[in-house]
């Protein structure tokens, strides 16, 4: 349903364009693009920023995971170590 009502709108500009002058559907086309070039510089941010927070959850995730350093957890069948004074 979606693919045909883009195409009825593809087809719809394009009559549109067929019909006006010239100049008018060139300067349309190059807002598109530039508004089509924006949105893919916003994309690709939003992209990079979805990047970087995959990498900080995952580091998180890691350190939550990982005991702190100088404390290892002795095999089930030793006593915890006693800590040194």
């Amino acid at each position: 349903m979606n693919t045909k009502m883009i195409l009825a709108a593809v087809a719809l500009s394009l009559s549109l364009a067929a019909c006006a002058k010239k100049e008018e559907p060139a300067e349309a086309a190059q807002d598109a693009a530039a508004t089509a070039n924006e949105a893919a510089g916003d994309a690709q941010q939003a992209a990079g920023d979805a990047q970087q927070a995959a990498g900080d959850a995952a580091n998180a995730a890691s350190d939550a995971a990982a005991p702190p350093a100088g404390e290892t957890t002795p095999p089930a069948d030793q006593p915890p170590a006693q800590p040194q004074q």
